[in-house]
């Protein structure tokens, strides 16, 4: 990559307005997608979207990670040099909860989204003869959960991850940093025109893609999650719903069929993103790629 140091003195400088202005809102720029921006925390989420193939528009860090970085932001092509902020740490701790980013932050531009049906389309086409599984997030707003979730859909094998109108963005900061990257490894899209339409628009694209939808929900003739008729289907997209109220009746009813959890104990729920991992697993393949914890640069 070329790229071009910049030292900094003050975080009033207008070309770090992305990392210290910007609203979320602002930095997806509603109105036109296409220039929308995200911000990337911590090294080792940088290095995982910067490994997905997004692009970088600019860096900030501290200091002393300018060293540790240089070599990986070297090897990402660019047409134009990409500028990297640094300053002080002193500087940097400046900025709300920058100790939680440890020291580097990356603005890059927003990946485009595919439709839902093309999304599954290459999803089904991408597995072959082997069972797809995907989850949909129905206006889940924390967004601590929404990257909880993600993490728990890379760990576990999930196929991809289907977000309706109402759901939090996936690329969020904080979103981003819960997921510590995964958002960029496991793929996903929206789905769904609008609140007003949803759920009727984003079931119809599932069902016509062929597949079962299962609604997480506590009804009356739910079944349980380890019924074996679930692991039997080839393609099966699994509803979370909010983390008050849970899915919305209209969606419940709209699904081929209701899912629990068994509990003890009198529990009745899961928090959201505890009871997609417990489905994730039961459902998912399972796979182990063998890693062990080895300390690495970041």
């Amino acid at each position: 990559m070329s790229y071009q140091v910049i030292p900094i003195a003050s975080l009033d400088d207008e070309r770090l307005s992305a990392y210290t202005k910007l609203t979320e809102r602002e930095l997806r720029s509603v109105l036109e997608p296409q220039k929308g921006i995200f911000i990337a925390e911590s090294a080792k989420v940088i290095e995982r979207a910067l490994a997905a193939g997004l692009e970088p528009v600019s860096f900030l860090m501290g200091e002393r990670w300018l060293d540790s970085l240089l070599p990986l932001i070297e090897e990402v092509p660019a047409a134009q040099p990409v500028p990297v902020f640094t300053g002080s740490m002193d500087l940097m701790e400046e900025l709300t909860g920058f100790a939680v980013t440890r020291g580097a932050l990356c603005a890059m531009r927003r990946p485009p989204l595919e439709p839902a049906a093309a999304f599954l389309s290459n999803l089904c086409a991408h597995a072959g003869d082997r069972p797809v599984r995907v989850c949909v997030l129905e206006g889940i707003v924390d967004h601590t959960n929404v990257g909880a979730i993600f993490r728990s859909a890379a760990a576990l094998n999930v196929d991809g991850i289907l977000v309706s109108p109402t759901c939090c963005d996936p690329l969020y900061r904080r979103a981003v940093r819960v997921s510590m990257g995964t958002v960029f490894q496991v793929p996903w899209t929206r789905i769904g025109t609008d609140a007003r339409a949803w759920p009727g628009d984003g079931l119809s694209v599932l069902k016509e893609a062929g597949f079962t939808c299962a609604a997480m929900a506590l009804t009356d003739d739910s079944v349980s999650l380890d019924d074996p008729a679930l692991l039997e289907e080839q393609r099966l997209a699994l509803f979370m719903g909010t983390e008050g109220q849970g899915l919305g009746s209209r969606t419940i009813a709209g699904c081929d069929r209701a899912v629990r959890i068994p509990m003890a104990h009198g529990v009745d729920s899961l928090n959201v993103a505890a009871a997609s991992a417990v489905a994730f697993w039961q459902l998912c393949p399972h796979v182990d790629n063998g890693y062990r914890y080895q300390p690495g640069r970041f």
